[in-house]
């Protein structure tokens, strides 16, 4: 009789796969024992797989350039980095390895470009592209920018306000790109999304404020949905709208060249998870050049400013179990030394389920359990996987300590959970290790961050006087007495 956790695996999904094998019952991901890394550094752990994040970079500029060279589409194809998934600098610098551009969303992103630029990993050719509703320090770091002579730094339009409160902080000539205002899924609470400008106010704005401007040159436009990039009717009609407003403002607008069609391309959240990269790009560029084509319109250039895709595959977290609650006759809890609502933020705070796998203990008998968090909160908790309603696990044995991995976490985590900051009832952030390959393509592994110290959270919760509060109060008392 098949009982053993690998039976359940076999029967399940297509195993093994690309990056999951095991081996005497443990398990490998991307050809790293796990094990071993729990055995050195100890659970609960987070990592960042580095080379992934150059993987599938790579993998959508083939899966373009091959669209592109299908359909004989006469525009570029750019490849922008949505910073806001992981502003960790080890992970910029392997993302900028790769020749490519990035997306910001707030005031103290440029100083991360302009740190960036100083170190030779931006250059002045990269595109900029800045994001989000703007207040008064953005709108200054980004006129800074630009007046240094970054001349790809293109700001995107979010509301009729940014034009001139842009050109005062400007004392030279910028692009910019225009945010359409999409309209939201049928779901959704509100019918159009809160960024952006509406689909029918674009041009009218382009006339009143930009074409003779000498000051300003349009040449973006930036399309972008919550759901992201899905083969299904409403992706497709929202697609076509922002073309047809790409159509009507290129005839007004010669120098409009490109258009953003955003992120959203979804990563693997299951064993299941099947998705044709190659097939959406393929259907995007044909609607694209069919559409100008029709219109006698040249084609745009385009953008992408993809985030979860980029990073997210790259990280994974694991934890032990440290015991478990027999509730009631049916409920078994397992209890992880660590918490849901600190480390994996997503799980908690919108329901998102990510793969999970036992490390060890495959060749043991299976059991339906719900897995708890350290924290004294009811919503600590993960009580499904993507694929079924309900988590299998090898059984647990007291004496025996089963270790668990949540993958492809590489996206948000960190920062919804305030890396280095406080966290909910004041549950230490884990140890974070960086993984890389070298020339030889050995394993190389660097401490990131080491597990949070109590001294760290006391300190910004004032009980502890910090070197910088100490060194800044002799200097208040110093000047005092002068």
């Amino acid at each position: 009789m098949n009982t053993k956790y690998i039976d359940l695996i076999e029967q399940t999904f297509d195993w093994p796969q690309e990056e999951f094998q095991t081996e005497n019952n443990k398990l490998f991901w991307r050809g790293i024992n796990l094990m071993d890394l729990i055995a050195t550094y100890g659970a609960p752990l987070k990592f960042t797989y580095l080379p992934k994040i150059s993987e599938n970079i790579n993998k959508a500029k083939g899966w373009f350039q091959a669209s592109i060279d299908k359909h004989n589409y006469k525009g570029n194809y750019f490849y922008s980095y949505c910073t806001k998934s992981s502003h960790f600098k080890h992970v910029l610098n392997e993302a900028l390895k790769n020749d490519i551009h990035i997306e910001t969303s707030s005031a103290f992103d440029i100083d991360i470009v302009l740190n960036l630029k100083k170190e030779g990993k931006i250059k002045d050719s990269t595109f900029v592209i800045c994001n989000g509703f703007k207040r008064d320090q953005y709108i200054q770091n980004i006129g800074n920018l630009i007046n240094s002579g970054h001349e790809n730094c293109i700001p995107i339009i979010d509301n009729f306000e940014e034009l001139p409160l842009l050109q005062k902080e400007t004392s030279k000539p910028f692009k910019v790109g225009i945010r359409i205002a999409s309209e939201e899924e049928p779901k959704f609470e509100f019918y159009t999304s809160r960024l952006g400008i509406g689909y029918k106010n674009i041009v009218s704005f382009y006339e009143r404020e930009i074409a003779d401007n000498e000051q300003v040159e349009l040449k973006m436009l930036h399309f972008f949905i919550n759901t992201g990039i899905r083969d299904n009717a409403y992706y497709w009609n929202e697609l076509m709208k922002c073309l047809n407003v790409y159509i009507n403002l290129k005839k007004v607008c010669p120098t409009l060249d490109s258009l953003n069609i955003g992120g959203g391309f979804p990563i693997k959240n299951s064993l299941a998870f099947d998705f044709d990269y190659q097939y959406m790009i393929d259907e995007i560029v044909h609607q694209i050049k069919q559409a100008c084509d029709e219109a006698e319109v040249s084609v745009p250039n385009i953008f992408t400013e993809f985030g979860s895709f980029t990073v997210g595959e790259s990280g994974a977290t694991i934890y032990e179990i440290l015991y478990q609650k027999k509730q009631n006759d049916r409920e078994r809890w397992n209890m992880i030394n660590s918490s849901f609502i600190t480390t994996l933020p997503d799980s908690w705070a919108i329901n998102k389920r990510f793969i999970m796998l036992p490390i060890n203990k495959w060749n043991k008998q299976y059991e339906r359990v719900l897995l708890g968090g350290l924290t004294c909160d009811s919503d600590d908790y993960y009580n499904s996987e993507q694929h079924i309603n309900g988590i299998y696990l090898p059984v647990y044995e007291k004496n025996n300590p089963l270790y668990i991995g949540f993958f492809n976490t590489g996206a948000y985590q960190e920062s919804i959970g305030g890396f280095g900051g406080l966290q909910h009832c004041l549950i230490p952030h884990p140890k974070h290790l960086l993984l890389d390959r070298d020339a030889g393509g050995n394993l190389t592994v660097t401490i990131f961050k080491e597990q949070q110290k109590s001294s760290e959270m006391l300190s910004i919760l004032g009980y502890e006087e910090s070197a910088e509060t100490t060194g800044n109060t002799k200097k208040i008392l110093k000047e005092a007495i002068l």
